[in-house]
């Protein structure tokens, strides 16, 4: 049986004994039932893993006693930050979750003039937080011990204006050349933008060529925005990165 692997909100490294979480306890206790004795694997995101024993187990509790941390770096070379115009429904967490497990080191989510997403204030915090669940889910499920960024979200145009020397991608299915042929990845990484299910408007457009955002093709065929996401992130991180 695989060991769970479960995120720990606190830094870990001093730590002989500790209380898991909330939603860990709730995970551990309610979802996997398991008991005392039982092994864990904890992260706190500094891209350690601790391996753990169950001491004690309850509804609202649970203890672990901590061995020794161990490095396990699990991250690629190439660093990514993915600017992702929000979809509608389940699209979106969709793409957070699978981005993650490619690799993708910041999310921001944003909005454009044809996102179709209307979202108060209130429902906005909600979707961040639930996002973020999401991202430390996918690094659980996929053995990585960094959780991704997801920020706040933003207007296209002032993520687009962000001062960067990330290589900057647009997707646009007539641009002249793709993925494949980008000869240089500077250090900082790539800035990539998905526009939304509607496309980005010829205004946006403009702008982004403005703020030196390079137009790059996936293919012949027009793809769904989650498809294109992951489709892009997946290109580079073969080229780039650390697939295939």
């Amino acid at each position: 049986m695989r060991i769970p692997r479960i995120y720990h909100p606190e830094l870990l490294t001093r730590a002989t004994f500790c209380e898991l979480s909330e939603d860990a306890v709730n995970h551990v206790a309610r979802v996997l039932r398991m008991s005392a004795g039982q092994q864990l694997e904890l992260f706190d995101g500094s891209n350690h893993i601790y391996p753990a024993t169950i001491e004690t187990i309850g509804k609202k509790s649970v203890k672990v006693r901590l061995a020794q941390a161990m490095e396990d770096d699990r991250e690629s070379r190439l660093i990514l930050h993915l600017g992702q115009v929000i979809s509608r429904g389940e699209r979106m967490e969709f793409t957070i979750q699978k981005s993650v497990e490619l690799g993708v080191n910041v999310i921001t989510p944003l909005w454009s003039v044809r996102c179709g997403v209307k979202l108060d204030a209130e429902r906005i915090e909600k979707k961040i937080q639930q996002w973020r669940k999401i991202a430390i889910a996918a690094c659980e499920q996929c053995g990585r011990n960094r959780i991704p960024e997801i920020r706040p979200m933003m207007k296209l145009t002032d993520w687009c204006a962000e001062p960067s020397e990330m290589l900057k991608l647009n997707l646009h299915p007539r641009a002249e050349f793709g993925i494949s042929r980008l000869r240089h990845i500077p250090p900082q990484g790539v800035r990539l933008l998905i526009g939304s299910e509607g496309g980005l408007s010829p205004q946006e457009i403009e702008m982004t060529e403005r703020q030196h955002f390079q137009s790059v093709l996936l293919g012949k065929r027009i793809l769904r925005t989650e498809t294109a996401a992951l489709t892009a992130i997946t290109a580079l991180q073969v080229c780039f990165g650390d697939l295939g």
